[in-house]
């Protein structure tokens, strides 16, 4: 059995216009997005290989495409998206998401809002 090898990318900040209200959409802000992939690095280890591995700065690319693309209203729904993308590449098992959203408009002091979810390959009667 493989192991539970994982990819960490943190901190990924990426400008979007996601929010329930419209001067969110209007104005947008930063979003910080952390992903932790789990796959078995086995065959990148061995053949100092980037093609044996998911390529994080291809990954990156294509998680703030998703951040600064279509707005939606909820950062929840921003993280599926994500965790989707992420699970394209069928080397990965299992995708742990978690979307920050310091700037939301809440009243009060805060340091930030995040919402995280974790999502693993489908597979059987979940494949499409």
């Amino acid at each position: 059995m493989d192991p539970l090898d994982e990819i960490v990318l943190t901190g990924l900040t990426v400008f979007g216009r996601h929010g329930v209200y419209d001067h969110e959409r209007e104005d947008g802000q930063e979003f910080r997005v952390d992903l932790r992939l789990t796959m078995s690095l086995r065959a990148a280890a061995a053949s100092d290989d980037v093609v044996d591995t998911v390529h994080y700065g291809e990954l990156a690319e294509k998680v703030a495409a998703v951040v600064a693309g279509e707005p939606v209203n909820l950062i929840e729904t921003l993280a599926e998206r994500i965790a989707h993308v992420t699970l394209a590449d069928s080397r990965v098992q299992f995708v742990t998401v978690t979307v920050h959203k310091p700037h939301a408009p809440i009243a009060l002091t805060f340091s930030d809002v995040a919402v995280t979810v974790r999502r693993a390959q489908p597979t059987g009667k979940d494949a499409r």
